[in-house]
């Protein structure tokens, strides 16, 4: 007689993932009333007995992404309910006042490829709360949030974005936390721009990858080998911004766990080695209302409007402030370096890759501004939330436009002088409040203080195992 399985957990073939991760995206850029949907998720939760766990998501001030699991029953009685300890998390809360609620986000749900993340399992992105309900100052998704939903409510206007994250595929797995030992990495394949054969190692490693992201719903449009040695790239679709920098964080995680299933790790880091290409995310932006792209003029300078020209002009002008969101660890000060097509020029150009925007040629569709000088080690929600407020807020250019985006000037070339800007500038205070203002500052200047003050030529192992994406605590704590 055969034995009947111990465990029926939920499994969904990659086809049917992505039908059902597409219909949700669907609800979410339609706007379904929360309460709607919030029935909807727990009417589903309630009635399919093969899920055990839902995986509750919140990112923390630098950009790292903490994920809890939640036992199904647990959480449909106390959804209203969550807490956690706040004062563990970097950048959070003190320890005086450490309690700290989540809100389940139900309209950003996703259906999980269960040979990655294992099976019976769903996961669901959060807001971080006060005790009291309020919104939480250091959660960035959250402020994200609330500044496209009002963007939208005073006038239909909606913020996109399509991110172009790179990383390195490197030999064996938690590399970063083992540099220190070896003092380099080891490339997994040395091919280069396009090329790899198929069936070789990087290869092999962003076809499973990529397929995982198409089942979540990412839309992909392209993926390939970058211009380094084992650098990677998989390109998806625009969406809202809120729902690209969700994608952001869970790219970077199943890029992560895949490459860890193969005993290999993809790396983030800006700049991991010295002598090749840096990796960047450069982020393409665009806003429009009913359907139609504000960027796009056909006779405009470029094919870009005169609200996408100021848009920029704000970027531009507020450079420097931005720069340490934009760039948040020392390693991205490696990257910002002027060969290895760097975008460190505080300058707007259709074809120039050192610009830190370029002008893509679209039409009326496609029209965008692409800010070049981010790294994908950077808070994804404080990022997008950080250039859609410049564009539209930040203080204009008080010399002729035309004047200052053809003069060149540099972005910071270390985080000291990125921290310094940062610190004093009245716009960000304005823009993130004088609490993430400082609180973000004071994290900055404690990694940049436990590495050398001088980058010089050689990738040094304090920027590695003080990067805030290597899972590091215990070193952290003999300080």
């Amino acid at each position: 007689m055969e034995q009947k399985p111990l465990r029926d957990f939920l499994e969904i073939p990659y086809d049917e993932l992505e039908e059902l991760n597409l219909k949700v995206k669907r609800q979410r850029i339609k706007r379904e009333s929360p309460d709607k949907v919030r029935e909807e998720r727990i009417k589903y939760l309630t009635d399919e007995k093969r899920i055990k766990a839902v995986t509750v998501c919140f990112t923390d001030l630098e950009g790292r992404l903490h994920m809890l699991d939640y036992d199904k029953k647990f959480l449909l009685k106390s959804a209203d309910n969550l807490t956690f300890d706040g004062s563990s998390i970097r950048g959070f809360s003190a320890q005086a006042e450490s309690d700290l609620r989540l809100n389940v986000d139900w309209s950003a749900f996703y259906w999980l490829p269960s040979d990655i993340f294992g099976p019976g399992k769903v996961l669901a992105f959060c807001e971080v709360l006060e005790r009291d309900g309020t919104p939480y100052h250091s959660d960035m998704r959250g402020q994200l949030k609330r500044a496209t939903e009002q963007l939208f409510q005073k006038d239909g206007t909606v913020f996109h974005a399509a991110p172009e994250i790179e990383g390195f595929l490197f030999k064996s797995r938690d590399a970063e936390r083992h540099y220190h030992e070896e003092g380099k990495f080891e490339f997994i394949s040395i091919g280069g721009y396009y090329h790899a054969l198929p069936g070789d190692g990087l290869r092999t490693f962003i076809d499973k990858a990529a397929e995982a992201q198409r089942a979540m719903g990412f839309e992909n449009e392209k993926d390939h080998p970058e211009v380094a040695p084992s650098q990677f790239e998989m390109n998806f679709s625009y969406s809202e911004a809120l729902v690209a920098a969700d994608q952001i964080q869970l790219y970077k995680l199943l890029c992560r766990q895949v490459a860890a299933q193969q005993g290999l790790t993809a790396s983030f880091l800006p700049k991991p080695v010295t002598g090749v290409n840096g990796n960047g995310m450069h982020i393409n932006m665009s806003l429009s209302k009913n359907n139609k792209n504000l960027f796009y003029d056909k006779g405009g300078q470029d094919g870009l409007s005169s609200m996408g020209w100021e848009f920029i002009d704000r970027i531009l002008n507020n450079a420097n402030d931005i720069c340490l969101v934009l760039n948040s660890s020392v390693n991205s000060y490696r990257r910002l370096d002027p060969h290895y097509e760097a975008p460190n020029q505080i300058k707007a150009s259709a074809n120039n890759r050192g610009a830190m925007v370029r002008i893509p040629f679209g039409n009326e569709r496609s029209a965008r501004v692409e800010c070049r000088s981010v790294a994908p080690d950077a808070n994804p929600y404080m990022v997008l939330f950080t250039l859609l407020k410049t564009g539209l807020e930040g203080p204009q250019p008080q010399e002729d436009a035309e004047t200052k985006r053809s003069r060149t000037r540099f972005l910071p070339d270390n985080i000291y002088d990125a921290v310094r800007f940062f610190k004093g500038s009245q716009f960000i205070a304005q823009t993130l409040g004088e609490q993430v203002q400082g609180k973000y500052a004071e994290l900055k200047v404690s990694s940049a203080d436990r590495c050398p003050k001088q980058l010089g030529t050689r990738v040094k192992d304090a920027e590695i195992q003080f990067h805030h994406e290597v899972t590091n605590q215990y070193l952290w704590n003999l300080f």
